[in-house]
């Protein structure tokens, strides 16, 4: 099953058989006791739920996955697939909730170890660091060999300020994952916050390496010319800024196109926006429209709705984060600064690490 991007720091389950985009219900030619055929229904609701959750069906994903544990009370995966959608819909605690049932259910094996690691994510979200971290612990105790839970429980501990256990958790990560991008940036953030540049430098540039296009890659170009501008290479930043600023328009475009071809976009619009008349007060809803507003380019619907989702929740740091990106695409620089400054005071307040805007968005080519 491919993983969507929303789902970076989560690990799904696919069903044995695959992911499965209709329910099929066949009773074999043989006898089949009332049991099996009811355990065989649960999954198939749950393969597709698992799919919708490939699509960002987040609806359509709770209900099957709801449906699966219905039929079988005890389904753990059913339990970790709706957790993962209702984490996507804003509902941590019920994601929590959620994950804490199939870890409950199931008490050994590689999938409690994943389902330690979506509860720590969902805990993520909630700034609760020391329980992500305790997670993510036991989810390594069960499968140390998971290059995944290292990078997570890595952030987790660049978000409290450990630097030197981002550094040994990313490398445990690189080590059993040679070609893990995300890695060495986590690894190169630790290294500049320690004044190490020249060691973050060459970790952006292996991330670079390794994913050289994309909006990831946008994001690695972006974090090395900040290093190489704390250096005093203003030259090598403006250019590794002018870089990101093309491939990430690059990746935008190519997003887009695939998503308005699909009619993915405007199903979005449509659902965030019967999200919002059923609950005005939803600023994940409004961030979420925005998002889909800014992937067509309609950026000034895009600000205000982002704008709505920050009067809503003055503490979403990602929602001034997008902002700040759709008023640059405008031109808006001056506003671009404004929203990257006030993402940075905003994660000051909560006790986190600044994020390493460049210095100025004006320093970028347009």
């Amino acid at each position: 099953m491919k993983i969507p991007e929303q789902f970076s720091n989560l690990i799904t389950i696919a069903g044995s058989a695959g992911t499965v985009l209709a329910v099929v219900l066949i009773t074999a030619a043989g006898c089949v006791s009332p049991g099996m055929q009811t355990q065989s229904n649960a999954g198939a609701y749950f393969n597709r739920g698992d799919a919708e959750i490939a699509k960002g069906d987040w609806d359509g994903a709770i209900a099957d996955c709801t449906k699966a544990i219905e039929l079988s009370p005890d389904y753990s995966n059913a339990y970790d697939g709706r957790g993962c959608a209702k984490r996507q819909k804003g509902d941590l605690d019920g994601a929590i909730a959620d994950f804490t049932k199939a870890i409950e259910l199931k008490t050994d094996g590689a999938d409690r170890a994943v389902f330690y690691n979506n509860r720590a994510v969902a805990k993520q979200d909630k700034r609760d660091l020391d329980g992500a971290i305790a997670d993510l612990t036991k989810s390594i105790e069960l499968q140390p060999d998971n290059a995944q839970a290292y990078k997570n429980r890595g952030f987790a501990k660049r978000l409290k300020g450990d630097l030197d256990g981002v550094i040994a958790d990313s490398t445990k990560a690189i080590e059993l994952q040679p070609d893990f991008p995300v890695a060495y940036q986590y690894r190169g953030f630790a290294k500049e916050a320690k004044g190490d540049l020249d060691g973050a430098i060459a970790d952006f540039t292996k991330a670079i390496e390794l994913k050289p296009d994309g909006a990831d890659s946008a994001v690695f170009y972006n974090n090395r010319s900040y290093a190489k501008e704390a250096k005093g290479d203003l030259d090598g930043a403006n250019a590794d800024q002018v870089k990101a600023d093309e491939v990430y328009a690059e990746a935008e475009r190519v997003t887009a196109e695939a998503k308005r071809a699909s009619g993915e976009l405007d199903r979005d619009i449509a659902n965030y926006t019967k999200a919002i008349e059923l609950k005005p007060d939803d600023a994940i809803a409004y961030f979420n429209r925005g998002v889909a507003e800014q992937a067509i380019g309609d950026l000034d619907r895009a600000i205000a709705d982002f704008t709505k989702a920050v009067e809503l929740a003055p503490r979403f740091e990602t929602a001034y984060l997008q902002r700040g990106y759709a008023k640059k695409a405008k031109g808006d620089l001056a506003g671009a600064n404004a929203d990257f400054a006030k993402v940075n005071e905003v994660r000051a307040g909560l006790g986190l690490n600044a994020y390493p805007f460049p210095k100025k968005a004006s320093s970028l080519s347009k």
